[in-house]
């Protein structure tokens, strides 16, 4: 669902500036490889809870109704 975000003048330039520098499709695209780049977040959180132990279902007689 798109929506509108107001953003100053000098701020559209940037966005534009980086649109064409990158050859991004969008500001959407834009405002997504900032995220993506300068948040440095992962891709995938795949292993992020490293050093938990593995899932062992309980037996039958140690659960309790």
């Amino acid at each position: 669902m798109p929506t509108t975000v107001q953003v100053d003048d000098d701020t559209r330039r940037l966005l534009e500036r980086l649109k064409h520098e990158k050859g991004l499709a969008s500001y959407d695209e834009v405002i997504r490889w900032l995220i993506v780049s300068k948040a440095a977040l992962p891709k995938s959180l795949f292993g992020s809870a490293k050093g938990s132990r593995s899932f062992e279902r309980e037996s039958e007689e140690e659960h309790e109704l």
